[in-house]
Parts: structure tokens; sequence; C-alpha cells
């Protein structure tokens, strides 16, 4: 007597739309936070049902940097410093993709740190991630534009005595139109935020405070990711709309998150169309789609 067996359904992975599968495993070190903050923005594409052929990412050198390579998307995993130019430069050719930065401290506001501020100026159409996780963690673990007074570092072994940005008050002043800063933990707000950003026009600014296991907390004897985890679960204050000036991250204090700006304002190419529009006259036909009054 035989007996049939029923092959096996191969069952989809819930991101497995969003994510290039082949890709994976990923290269991160175990407890990193970067994974958590991928299945954010996951999450947030597959909710806010946006097309996912009018979506393009792109990111910049580092351990944030690989993420670009995995998402199922167009993506762009460009030099070093140079995600945000090249986001804008592709925003200008095609304003009718939402494009997305995704990238670390590091890349965009050290080498990159004039393209943050001149693309927010100009407020131009792009949402940015910024994963903050206090140091350089692919290349030794140097101090960063971010790393906190007193942490140490490869470059800092007695400690750190520059002062770091405060990175929602930089976007902010800079001209975001919406400013925010979570950690890998609050993944709930986190995956809230990036549904904002992806449908907010304008600069988007979201900076996510991540668990740097291998350097950071080794260096600085903070245990591992985990225990970086509790410490934000113990330690992050919640503030909406708070004075900016506020924000400033020491060293193992208390953190400030929450959703810091959200305003109006006309973007870049609604600037662009209004002042054609306003030398050419009715000649002019508006660039990216609209009327050219958006600027108004």
């Amino acid at each position: 007597m035989s007996t049939s067996v029923e092959p096996a359904v191969k069952k989809e992975h819930p991101m497995e739309k969003i994510l290039r599968m082949d890709r994976i495993p990923h290269i991160w070190c175990p407890t990193c936070g970067l994974g958590t903050v991928v299945t954010a923005l996951a999450t947030a594409l597959d909710e806010s049902e946006i097309d996912l052929n009018k979506v393009a990412i792109v990111s910049g050198i580092g351990c944030t940097g690989r993420v670009a390579g995995y998402m199922k998307l167009d993506s762009f995993h460009t030099t070093h410093g140079r995600a945000i130019p090249f986001a804008f430069g592709m925003h200008v050719a095609r304003p009718d993709l939402k494009t997305i930065v995704f990238s670390g401290d590091g890349d965009l506001v050290s080498i990159g740190g004039n393209h943050l501020i001149h693309t927010a100026r100009r407020n131009a159409d792009l949402m940015v991630i910024c994963v903050n996780n206090f140091i350089y963690a692919m290349t030794g673990g140097q101090v960063a534009p971010t790393t906190p007074i007193t942490a140490k570092s490869s470059t800092s072994p007695f400690g750190n005595f520059e002062h770091p940005f405060n990175l929602p008050l930089l976007a902010a002043s800079s001209g975001a139109v919406y400013v925010a800063r979570w950690t890998a933990l609050h993944i709930r707000r986190l995956t809230k935020a990036f549904k904002e950003a992806l449908n907010k026009r304008g600069f988007s600014f979201v900076e996510v405070i991540a668990p740097c296991s291998t350097l950071y907390a080794r260096r600085n004897k903070l245990g591992t990711g985990l225990d970086l985890m509790k410490f934000y679960h113990d330690n992050c204050v919640i503030k909406h709309g708070c004075d900016l000036k506020e924000v400033d991250i020491d060293y193992q204090s208390k953190i400030i998150v929450g959703k810091f700006v959200d305003i109006e304002k006309p973007t870049y190419i609604d600037c662009l169309n209004k002042g054609y529009k306003q030398v050419f006259g009715d000649k002019y036909k508006p660039y990216g789609g609209g009327d050219g009054n958006n600027g108004n």
C-alpha cells in the first residue's frame, strides 16, 4: 500500500515583496538596530499602499549604506557623503518618483553635511532617514559628528570632547518641513513616522537612534545591543513639538524623542514653477506636472 505525500507549500515571507530575499541573510552584526529600522520602513511602504514602481531608495557608505541593496526597489548605492545630492538629481529628473535616502550619521552629516543643509534649504521633496549609532561603525569605530561628549572611540580613546550635532535642530533650521526622532526600540512610532514622511511634500528628516553593539557598546563597556535597547526603554522621553534646542544627546543620558516639526511649505519644484511662470507667463509649461501654482 502506497501513500502519497503532499508537496510542502512554500510560504511567502511577509517582507518578501519589499526585500531582495536572495541577498538575505544580511551582513549586520547580531543585535544591531538596522534590521529593525528596515522592518519599520518595509512595513510603512506596505501599509501606505504606495506603488513600489514609483519609489526609489538611495544610500551611501557604511553599515546603513547596505540597505539600498536589500530593498526590492529601484535602488542606488552611492559614494561616501553623496547620497543626498544623488537623490536630489534623481528627484529633479524624475519628480514623479518618491525618493528615499537611507544612510548613517557619518555619511549624511559628516562628509555629506553640506548636501544635507542645502537640500533641506531648497525643500526638495525627499525623505531622508538618518540612522544614528554615534560612531563610524563599518570603518573601525572612529569618532563621528554625533559621538556624545566623553564617549570613547578608536580615535578618541580617552573620550570625545567635540560638541556633537543636534540633528533635528540642524535639519529644521536648514528648512526641513517634517522632523522626527525615534529609536530602534520605538518600532510602531517609527513606522508611523515613516508613513507620515512618505506622504509629506517637501524635505522630511527622520533620525533613528540605533545600537552599535560591536564598536560603540564594546568600546564604552555598555553591554550588548539588547542592553542599549533597554537603556532606550528606560531613558527616552517623548516630547512632541518641543523646542529643538532641548534635544541634544549627552552620553548615556535622557534622549528626547518625538515628532518635532510638521509644517507646509512650497517645495523646490513648486518655487521653480512659480518663478518661471511669472517670467514666461502662459507660455511656460509647469515642470513635473501640476499647474505651476503650488508655490503660491
